[in-house]
Order: C-alpha cells, then sequence, then structure tokens
C-alpha cells in the first residue's frame, strides 16, 4: 500500500477488487492515508495481480482520443490455469474509462515491452518468439502488429531475461526507457551468476543500437540486486521493475547493499520525480515487482491538425 500512497500524491489510482468485501478492506488500509478523491476502486475480478500482464494497453491517437488494447492472454504461455478472468480485465478496463476496446488476435503481455513515446519499443527474443505465445506468428509478423497497434517503427530485440523469470524473459526486469534516447539496463557484476552473461548480451547489443532516427542511445547500467532464492528457486529480482508516476517513481528494494545504488542511479534519470523505495522482498515471492502489477492510463496528446 506504500505505493499507493506515494502515487496518489500526484494522479488517481485504479484499483481492480474482486468484490465489495475486497473493497472494504482496501479503504480501511488506506484510510486516512489517500485521499478519497484519488482512489477509485473497480469491481473488477482477476485471476492474479498481475495487471501489467493481464490489463489493457491504452494508447493515444493523433486526433487526441484513446483507445484500450485488448491483447490475447494465456498465463505466460499457459503456465498457471485458471486465466479467463484476467484475460476478460481489458474490456472491463474499457468499459470503467469509457473508452473503445479493440480486441487484437495475438498474446502480448504488458511486461513484454517497453517503448520510448517515439517509434521505439524494446522486448525479447525469449519472450515474443517463444513457441508458448504466438506459435503461428514470425519475427516479422509480431513487428507488424507492434507497429500497427503500438506504433513501433522500430522493434529492438534483446535477447533472454533473468534466471527464475517464469515469464520467459520480460523486457520490463532488463532494460527501460528513461528517454527517448536513454535506457537503464540491468548488468550481473558477477562473472560466475547465472545472470552475467545474458545480461551482458543485452548491453552489448544496446550499445550498438541506432534509433530509426539514426540516433544511438545512451546505456545506464543498473546493478542486480544479491540473489534472492524461496528455497531452492532462484528469484526473478530486479531494479529494472520501477514504475514511473506523474510526480513519483516507485522503485523495488530487496534488502541489500545494492539497494542504495539502484535507488541513487534512478535518481540521476528522473530529477523531476521523488524516488520512493518500496521493499519487493514479499513480491518477488510472486515472481514479480511495481512495474508487474500496475499499468499506466496515460495522458491524452492533444489534437494535432
Amino acid at each position: 500500500m506504500e505505493g499507493v500512497v506515494a502515487l496518489a500524491e500526484g494522479e488517481s489510482v485504479h484499483i481492480n477488487v474482486q468484490d465489495s468485501g475486497h473493497a472494504a478492506q482496501v479503504k480501511t488500509l488506506l484510510a486516512g492515508r489517500v485521499h478519497p478523491e484519488r482512489l477509485v476502486l473497480e469491481p473488477i475480478p482477476t485471476n492474479d495481480a498481475w495487471c501489467r500482464d493481464h490489463g489493457a494497453i491504452i494508447v493515444n491517437d493523433d486526433a487526441g482520443g484513446q483507445t484500450a488494447l485488448d491483447f490475447r492472454y494465456n498465463a505466460w504461455g499457459g503456465k498457471y490455469p485458471p486465466y479467463e478472468l484476467d484475460d476478460a480485465v481489458p474490456r472491463h478496463m474499457a468499459e470503467a474509462l469509457g473508452l473503445p476496446c479493440i480486441s487484437v488476435n495475438m498474446v502480448l503481455e504488458g511486461g513484454s515491452i517497453d517503448v520510448n513515446g517515439a517509434g521505439t519499443l524494446l522486448t525479447t527474443e525469449q519472450c515474443l518468439l517463444n513457441p508458448n505465445r504466438n506459435p503461428t506468428l514470425g519475427r516479422a509478423d509480431i513487428e507488424a502488429a507492434l507497429d500497427r497497434y503500438l506504433g513501433a517503427l522500430q522493434v529492438v530485440w534483446l535477447g533472454e531475461g533473468i534466471a527464475g523469470d517464469d515469464t520467459d524473459g520480460h523486457v520490463d526486469d532488463l532494460t527501460r526507457f528513461v528517454a527517448a534516447d536513454v535506457v537503464v539496463t540491468a548488468v550481473e557484476a558477477d562473472p560466475s551468476d547465472v545472470n552475467y552473461a545474458p545480461l551482458l548480451d543485452n548491453l552489448q547489443r544496446l550499445r550498438a543500437l541506432r534509433l530509426h532516427d539514426g540516433r544511438s542511445v545512451r546505456a545506464i547500467e543498473l546493478p542486480m540486486p544479491e540473489p534472492l532464492y524461496r528455497g531452492s528457486e532462484r528469484l526473478p529480482a530486479s531494479y529494472a521493475n520501477f514504475y514511473i508516476g506523474n510526480r513519483v517513481v516507485l522503485a523495488p528494494v530487496f534488502g541489500c547493499p545494492q539497494d542504495r545504488a539502484a535507488v541513487e542511479t534512478l535518481a540521476r534519470c528522473f530529477p523531476d520525480r521523488r524516488v520512493v523505495p518500496i521493499d519487493s522482498r514479499t513480491l518477488v515471492v510472486g515472481l514479480g515487482a511495481l512495474h508487474c502489477l500496475t499499468q499506466q492510463i496515460p495522458a491524452r496528446l492533444r489534437a494535432t491538425s
């Protein structure tokens, strides 16, 4: 709830709740901490909490309008049935927000992509080319769909994700845009760690990258936290799983020495926002963190003539 309190300082926060009892519980937890006008409880039941992946992706158009995109959702390649409630969330979100909704016949989770707002989209080969998502679509087909629905003039393909990531390499644990030509990207300092080689490969791809307009990309290194485990299972802890709000950036931290360097790096990237560290050790046991829990509603663009 600390993240909700911080976000509500500068924006309204919508929370999907299972039923009236769940809504009452949330109101009790936030009573006196969030102005009631900044909190909107939406009666949208779900199978799981990760709204980034099953929620609507809301896009702007040049006329100043917005549309909710309803990509297909199959619980990260059919790993966690049932997921019918989650697959229906985009349509319910669109209805709640009063937006038109377009169904897209392609599996796509929000955490598998990141965009710079200027025509470039980041993703990974491990996820979007995985046959458990869209087995009949090749790289060119996927790029065409990302262009058509998300305005991706350029798709940048990174390689593999981090250990323990059951999403098959979501980019929101790896590399994120912090400006149109600047990314932060996770790197592992220990050559013996399983994440060292794939993260180095991604860094090298980024260093060689040119945007579609010819600009190079500045890649700022973000440390990896100390390895976290649930029993013998490696957990996908990453500082890249932050969320950008209007006034704050919610930064996951994991109770280890690298926390401070990660927060300081993000603070330099977002000088106009306050970086709020959120202890995410409990969240990551569920194999996600702050970005995974959230899905932004973008500000409307002014109509262009």
